[in-house]
């Protein structure tokens, strides 16, 4: 269920300026989706999990105070980050 060395890396690379750059919202942001849209078929299959959905909701939400920080502070990169990670709003 959780995020692979390899793919954390991957993304890491892809959205951080240098290969540990984790600091970046960019970066926290993308990790955030990949651990939530991983979550997303566990719920299909097991409905009932509750102490698991409380932690996606955090996750949510803490994915959201991001976006508003990095929009507030630099909406050119909020926007383009919204469009590659198809994150609606």
């Amino acid at each position: 269920m959780s995020l692979t060395k390899e793919t954390k890396a991957e993304i890491i690379k892809k959205y951080g300026e240098k290969t540990n750059d984790t600091g970046r919202p960019e970066v926290q942001i993308a990790l955030l989706t990949a651990r939530i849209n991983d979550l997303s078929p566990h719920f299909e299959k097991f409905p009932k999990d509750h102490h698991s959905r409380v932690g996606l909701l955090k996750m949510v939400g803490k994915r959201r105070r991001l976006l508003d920080y990095l929009q507030e502070k630099n909406v050119e990169r909020y926007r383009k980050l919204i469009v590659e990670l198809q994150i609606r709003k």
